[in-house]
C-alpha cells in the first residue's frame, strides 16, 4: 500500500469529522490508501462520529479503521501504535484538528519520492484565517536556547520560511509524512514524551541515523490548534510543554546542560510578562506560568497527570 493516513483524536469530534472530510476530498486518484483513526478514550462521542462517517460510504470508507482506546495515553505512544499498524509505505500523521488542503498529499509524497534519504516531510501549517505559521525549526540545543534568550528566535531558530522545499531540523507532527521504514529503523516515537517535543526527539533521532527532514511549503494544512482559553486549563499544557523540552535536553545533552539551560529558557517570558501589563488582550500570568515551568519543569501537573486522573475516574 502506498499511503496510510494516521489520525489521533482526543475529544475533538467536530474537528475530527472535518479532518476526515478533508482527507476524502484531497486524496489523490490512483493512490492506494487507508485511514487509521485512533480515538484516545474521548468522552464526546468521537468514536461514534467516526463510525457514522464510515457508514456514509466515502471512497475511503472501506479502507478506514477505528482504533478506540479504553484508557487515555500520550501522543507519542499513539503515533507509534499507528505507525506499527499501518500498511502504507508512507504514513501521514495528522492531528484531529488538521485539515489538509488541495494538493498537499501530492506535494508531500513528491518530496519524499524525490529524496530517498529523507525520512519525513512536514506541511506548511496555516491558522484558521489562512495565515502561514512557523512550523519548522532548527533542532533545540544550547545555541538555539541562547538565540531565543536574546530574542533572535525568528532569525536563528525558525526555518522553512521560503517557498521551496528545504531541509530543516524538525517539523510538527500535526501534518507530517513519514517514511515508515525509517520510523521502524529508529524505534518510532519515544513514549517517555507524553506530548510536546515528541516529534522533535523523533526528528533528532532520524537525523542522527543519517536521514533528512524536509519542510514542504507547497503542501498546506489548516491547523486549528485546540488550545484552552482560560489560564487554569492551559496551565497543564504549559507544564507539559516545558517538561517535554527539558526531557529532550536531558536525553540528548545530559542533566547538567539541561539544568544550565533552564534559566535561559525561562528568561524570554519575563519581559513579555512585563509588556503584557500594558498590552490589551495579553495576560502576564500566562507568561509567568511559562517562565516558572521552564525554570522548574519537574513541578506542577501536566497533561500526563490529567490523563491518569481521567483514566482513574473511568
Amino acid at each position: 500500500m502506498r499511503l496510510t493516513y494516521c489520525v489521533v483524536n482526543t475529544n475533538g469530534r467536530d474537528f475530527l469529522v472535518r479532518c476526515l472530510d478533508a482527507i476524502e476530498a484531497v486524496h489523490p486518484d490512483g493512490v492506494e490508501g487507508e485511514i487509521l483513526v485512533l480515538d484516545n478514550a474521548s468522552a464526546d462521542g468521537s468514536a461514534d462520529a467516526v463510525r457514522e462517517w464510515i457508514a456514509r460510504g466515502s471512497r475511503l470508507a472501506e479502507a478506514t479503521r477505528l482504533i478506540p482506546l479504553e484508557a487515555r495515553t500520550g501522543k507519542a505512544e499513539n503515533d507509534s501504535r499507528l505507525l506499527r499498524e499501518a500498511r502504507g509505505e508512507y504514513c501521514l500523521l495528522l492531528n484531529e484538528d488538521s485539515e489538509l488542503q488541495p494538493g498537499a498529499v501530492e506535494a508531500l509524497l513528491g518530496a519524499l519520492d524525490a529524496n530517498p534519504r529523507a525520512a519525513a516531510a512536514g506541511a506548511q501549517l496555516l491558522d484558521p484565517a489562512g495565515t502561514p505559521q512557523p512550523c519548522a525549526w532548527r533542532l533545540p540545543g544550547p545555541g538555539t536556547t541562547l538565540a531565543s534568550a536574546l530574542f533572535l528566535h525568528r532569525l536563528f531558530v525558525v526555518q522553512g520560511q521560503g517557498s521551496e522545499t528545504s531541509e530543516v531540523g524538525w517539523v510538527q507532527s500535526a501534518a507530517m509524512l513519514v517514511r515508515r521504514s525509517a520510523a521502524q529503523e529508529v524505534g518510532y516515537f519515544d513514549p517517555e514524551f507524553f506530548v510536546y517535543s515528541d516529534e522533535t526527539d523523533f526528528c533528532k533521532r532520524l537525523r542522527d541515523a543519517g536521514w533528512a527532514i524536509l519542510h514542504v511549503p507547497s503542501a498546506r494544512a489548516i491547523h486549528h490548534e485546540q488550545l484552552a482559553t482560560d489560564l487554569g486549563r492551559e496551565r497543564r499544557r504549559i507544564v507539559e510543554f516545558h517538561r517535554g523540552r527539558d526531557r529532550y535536553f536531558r536525553k540528548h545533552y545530559g542533566r547538567v546542560v539541561a539544568a544550565l539551560l533552564r534559566p535561559l529558557s525561562a528568561w524570554p517570558y519575563l519581559p513579555r510578562a512585563l509588556a503584557a501589563l500594558f498590552l490589551p488582550g495579553h495576560d502576564p500570568r500566562r507568561y509567568l506560568a511559562h517562565a516558572g515551568a521552564a525554570l522548574r519543569p519537574g513541578r506542577g501537573e501536566g497533561l500526563r497527570e490529567a490523563a491518569a486522573a481521567f483514566n482513574a475516574a473511568r
